[in-house]
């Protein structure tokens, strides 16, 4: 038999699964990434417990299935974007990584659009800066750890880190390349002039040679082999940002559909045979297949902030789930489902790590009353997300003719279909979900399919592996509701726009 091992290495978890050639998933292994918040807006990861983490899912994965290692045909791996993993020329991790849901830089981005860094930087890079790139990373390094800038030799994404180490080269994969902020997207190539503007040319020598999606970068080295199980030799190819791995995986590989991720981050994005160069989208990067671009519209106000209403305001609710022989998640689900559309529950801003209004806007419960409870927070907080999806799907769609097409949603929302229906009725768009729910890690594993020549191309390949198997239909009367419902998250915004500056001004006074 044939199989395709798929790594995803994203904020929340890192997971390897295994797929067959006509994309029935046979098995997943995951472990919760170990984030570190060292100080406010800072969001780290040991990089040699992260590798560790890695070997582990490989070698339980295989484990878990019985699969051995000479029937993996190949490696894809996929990881979030942005965020900063240094290796240093010690032969060693030059700090921890950085994950995408990091704001440390936040002030360079005011400095850069205020002195017009920004604009010049958006006509090669066509994107906006955001402060979790590497490009405001490595100047916030540049002033705040010299000695680690002096110590790098290579500046890697997340996924390309983890390659590395299963293979011992060095390649910067495209897709995630070309977010970061680092490369001129008409050249496609890493840009001297871009490093220049912002002021990290000593860099330069560091950033690895590119290699595409689906390239072979490289094989699997007898030290990894030891450690995960693999067969030496295995092949593993170039891989890809997270992004493109879920849109493959939803079989989003041309502009009629819309692909939605609900994890971490909001992801909402669709491919395009050209960029945007207006301005009027957050980002422009090269897509996984030849030929087009992904045009995105991103911030980490997703599903991340349900994760943390859990942890941190639900704690007891595991044990309640426990007894009541459910999930979690069942219990948010059926809490949530209680409530109509039309009734009144507080605002969510889901702003716990960052925003995508303004870098300094916190998340917040606006009009909680005494009379409510964690149900009605729990509600709150399934719109909040879902209305800052809805945000980002406006501007997306300025680019678009019409609403037309669907979306094809993943991440953790696309597993409850109460949220899965409040998508729907909030975008007043068809909502379809497919039935891997690894899409990150099947993602990966078309493109190896690809890469292997088993499918013409990887778009043939998704085709073929994936399978939609819901579709959700807006609710006239509620979308109705959600539309008045969405201009009170706005106007919430709108008036909560002049306490940012103070607020952050305070924190930073006090140490906070």
């Amino acid at each position: 038999m044939r199989y395709y091992l798929g790594l995803d290495n994203g904020g929340t978890n890192t997971k390897a699964a295994l797929f067959t050639p006509d994309g029935t998933q046979v098995a997943v292994e995951s472990v919760a990434t170990a984030a570190l918040t060292p100080a406010p807006g800072f969001v780290e990861r040991d990089m040699e417990d992260m590798w560790r983490d890695n070997c582990a899912v490989i070698r339980g994965v295989l484990e878990k299935s019985g699969v051995r290692a000479e029937e993996i045909a190949g490696v894809g791996l996929c990881g979030h974007g942005k965020g900063l993993y240094l290796w240093g020329k010690d032969g060693k991790s030059a700090r921890r990584g950085i994950l995408s849901a990091d704001n440390r830089a936040w002030k360079y981005l005011v400095e850069w659009r205020k002195d017009g860094t920004e604009e010049r930087a958006f006509a090669l890079s066509c994107q906006h800066v955001m402060a979790c790139q590497p490009v405001s990373l490595l100047a916030w390094l540049r002033d705040n750890e010299p000695e680690t800038m002096k110590n790098i030799r290579w500046v890697f994404e997340c996924k390309d880190y983890v390659r590395f180490r299963l293979t011992g080269e060095a390649r910067a994969e495209i897709t995630d390349s070309s977010g970061s902020g680092l490369m001129d997207l008409h050249t496609k190539s890493f840009s001297k002039e871009l490093l220049s503007l912002f002021g990290i040319e000593s860099v330069w020598d560091a950033l690895p040679p590119l290699c595409a999606s689906l390239d072979i970068a490289g094989h699997i080295t007898p030290e990894a082999a030891a450690l995960t199980g693999l067969l030496p030799g295995t092949p593993v190819i170039g891989g890809m940002f997270d992004i493109d791995a879920c849109a493959l995986a939803v079989n989003v590989t041309d502009e009629t559909n819309i692909c939605m991720i609900a994890g971490t981050w909001s992801i909402n994005e669709y491919p395009r045979r050209a960029p945007i160069t207006d301005g009027s989208v957050l980002m422009n990067s090269l897509f996984c297949l030849p030929g087009y671009y992904l045009i995105e519209e991103s911030s980490p106000t997703s599903a991340g902030n349900n994760q943390w209403f859990i942890d941190r305001l639900l704690p007891e609710l595991k044990a309640e789930a426990k007894t009541a022989g459910k999930s979690i998640y069942d219990i948010l689900n059926d809490w949530v489902d209680s409530f109509a559309p039309g009734d009144f529950v507080p605002v969510f801003l889901p702003f716990l790590t960052a925003s995508n209004v303004d870098p300094r806007a916190r998340a917040a419960f606006v009009g909680l009353n005494a009379s409510h409870s964690r149900r009605e927070m729990a509600r709150a907080v399934y719109e909040g997300i879902t209305f800052s999806h809805r945000y980002h799907l406006d501007r997306l769609m300025r680019s678009r003719p019409d609403r037309s097409g669907t979306i094809r949603l993943a991440g953790g929302a696309a597993r409850s279909k109460v949220w899965t229906q409040m998508f729907a009725d909030v975008m007043n768009m068809p909502v379809e979900t497919v039935s891997a729910e690894e899409t990150g890690a099947l993602g990966c594993c078309v493109a190896v399919a690809a890469a292997l020549g088993d499918y013409k191309d990887a778009a043939d390949a998704a085709a073929h592996m994936c399978r939609s198997v819901s579709r959700v239909l807006p609710r006239p009367d509620a979308a109705k509701v959600y539309e008045e419902k969405y201009a009170l998250y706005l106007k919430t915004i709108e008036c909560l726009n002049a306490l940012w500056p103070d607020m952050q001004r305070f924190m930073e006074e006090h140490h906070a």
